[in-house]
């Protein structure tokens, strides 16, 4: 009798594993920057919390992740990152404010470069982009595989923007010596013009802006503004995602 509940309990186990392996999204993520990252995830207000939320990749390095089908959020690269001396964990770009390696449940600080996605929503579709609306801190690029349908194509910033990033955007290393992140112009004057909000709220109030122009000249495929929709939302149809960080041709 033991062995009949024990080979039930397997066949169980089984079939439940199998089962949440066909209801899920596999996520890979890529560091091919020449530094140590560190990657944070937050989920939707209606998405269940991830097993992770944060975690070390090296240079090199990658990591598999299991999303349920029906989440929703976001995730990013934390950079420049360390404890102080009282033992908390912050990072100069993407930080989320928990101290720790885990966001637990707290986004991106900006600065950062976010990757964002709905899984299976309007007629079954993944929706997902990357947005450099909150800033950028590095290169990001999103490439699905195996999709059924929809455009499938691959998004991101291939280009490392820190270099040339407008002075008044700059976010320097902690030396003072050389930019780690570009901020936003809403982040960096907080005027509503920028941040597509108050009387500038709607798309017929908000259009683009110089500097949100210089985002989307060095990546067409990205978000750089709040109603950047139509060039910079991809589709695709029961897929896996590679999220690669720091993507070529910005390694070469």
């Amino acid at each position: 009798m033991d062995r009949i509940i024990l080979t039930g309990s397997l066949l169980t186990l089984l079939t439940f594993s199998f089962v949440l392996e066909v209801e899920s999204t596999s996520f890979k993520l890529v560091n091919k920057c020449r530094n140590t990252i560190w990657p944070g995830l937050l989920s939707g207000a209606n998405s269940a919390p991830l097993p992770t939320t944060g975690f070390v990749l090296h240079s090199g390095e990658s990591r598999t992740l299991r999303i349920p089908r029906a989440w929703s959020g976001r995730l990013w690269a934390r950079t420049h990152c360390g404890h102080d001396s009282t033992g908390k964990f912050t990072c100069i770009a993407g930080d989320c404010g928990s101290g720790k390696l885990e966001c637990e449940g707290a986004g991106a600080k900006p600065p950062a470069t976010l990757a964002e996605f709905t899984l299976n929503g309007a007629d079954g579709l993944d929706f997902y982009d990357v947005s450099l609306v909150d800033g950028y801190n590095i290169p990001m690029l999103i490439v699905p595989k195996g999709g059924t349908r929809g455009g499938c194509g691959a998004t991101g910033c291939l280009v490392d923007l820190n270099g040339a990033c407008p002075t008044a955007l700059r976010v320097a290393r902690a030396n003072g010596k050389g930019s780690v992140a570009c901020r936003s112009a809403c982040e960096a004057f907080g005027d509503p013009r920028f941040c597509c909000s108050e009387a500038y709220s709607t798309p017929d109030t908000c259009g683009p802006s110089p500097y949100s122009l210089y985002f989307k000249h060095a990546c067409p495929r990205s978000y750089s503004y709040a109603y950047d929709d139509k060039t910079s939302t991809y589709t695709c149809a029961s897929a896996d995602y590679t999220i690669i960080f720091c993507p070529l041709p910005y390694t070469r």
